[in-house]
């Protein structure tokens, strides 16, 4: 039994990165998949590469092989696993799956395979396919309803010459109730295509929100900026503020300061643990004043100053 360099095998340096793994991963899969591929040794290669990726993207068995071939070569010939290997890594770890058909030297390391490949009757390996992820936008008003939504993806499939090629697909999609960005929704089998009639991959498809100029959405959150006139700041009014769901009343106190956040409880994205509205408010003044309107600002602000200088008058006298 010879010792296997998984790195060598995806083409990748002993330091890549998960997403590099990956990425050499879906090149090498399309190339030498035995459905599409006239490799002469693409079965082989196929095997031998869905071996290596699966120690390499697995951060426990990558770390125990890396552990290993510190004090073995590549290539080395009559490879025996240390006697402390069983202990080290078996122990707690149990098998790894029993239709495995993966080599000598993996399953000596890790137990006999995985489980997601297996022979189909006429010998041919098949090889459940890898799940893909795909980010779509939603319209916020669709977290807070839920709703159901058609969005085209693009995928990169190997045509009849074994050449790769853009595809549209189109999915019609649930968006349930509440979801935020960031989260996940999955497809079954709407994943990458398996091998030899084996079960295709999930689909894992991550939301987004399309920008929209009257909303900022933080986690559950969500805030809309509201402009208000100098005399409702200074007086208090019912207003009306746009929301997701509907336009609301809003009671504002008297004096309220422009900047300043009123809090709607459980007016957020739902859950749950519903989120919260914020209404941040803006003071803003016409561009243009009539005379009339210039004159009881002037009337305003000598009252103001009036107002001031008696206080200044009684704090002199007091003290």
């Amino acid at each position: 039994m010879n010792y296997k360099d998984y790195y060598k095998i995806m083409g990748v340096d002993k330091t890549a990165s998960q997403d590099e793994i990956k990425t050499s991963y879906r090149k090498l899969a399309r190339k030498f998949h035995p459905d599409v591929s006239k490799e002469k040794n693409a079965e082989t290669r196929f095997k031998d590469i869905n071996e290596a990726y699966e120690v390499l993207r697995d951060k426990e068995k990558r770390a125990a092989y890396d552990q290993l071939g510190s004090n073995w070569k590549a290539g080395q010939s009559g490879f025996t696993p240390p006697p402390s290997w069983q202990d080290q890594y078996h122990q707690g770890h149990g098998n790894a799956g029993e239709q495995g058909d993966f080599s000598d030297f993996f399953e000596s390391l890790f137990g006999g395979g995985f489980g997601a490949s297996q022979h189909t009757s006429n010998g041919r390996q098949a090889m459940q396919g890898q799940d893909s992820n795909a980010k779509i936008l939603i319209d916020l008003q669709d977290a807070y309803t839920g709703a159901t939504r058609n969005f085209t993806l693009q995928d990169q499939v190997v045509n009849q010459h074994g050449r790769m090629q853009n595809k549209d697909r189109t999915l019609k999609v649930s968006i349930p109730k509440g979801i935020k960005p960031g989260q996940k929704i999955r497809l079954q089998k709407q994943g990458q295509a398996g091998a030899g009639g084996a079960r295709n991959g999930d689909l894992y498809l991550e939301i987004g929100f399309n920008p929209n100029p009257l909303y900022v959405v933080e986690g559950a959150d969500v805030t809309t900026e509201l402009a208000i006139t100098p005399w409702q700041a200074a007086l208090g009014e019912k207003v009306k503020v746009p929301t997701p769901s509907g336009h609301i009343d809003l009671t504002l106190p008297k004096l309220i300061s422009s900047g300043s956040k009123m809090r709607l409880k459980g007016r957020g994205l739902p859950s749950k643990i519903a989120g919260d509205f914020f209404v941040k408010l803006k003071i803003v003044f016409p561009k243009s004043l009539s005379t009339e309107e210039e004159t009881l600002y002037q009337s305003l602000k000598a009252l103001a100053t009036n107002d001031n200088e008696n206080e200044n008058f009684k704090q002199k006298v007091d003290a």
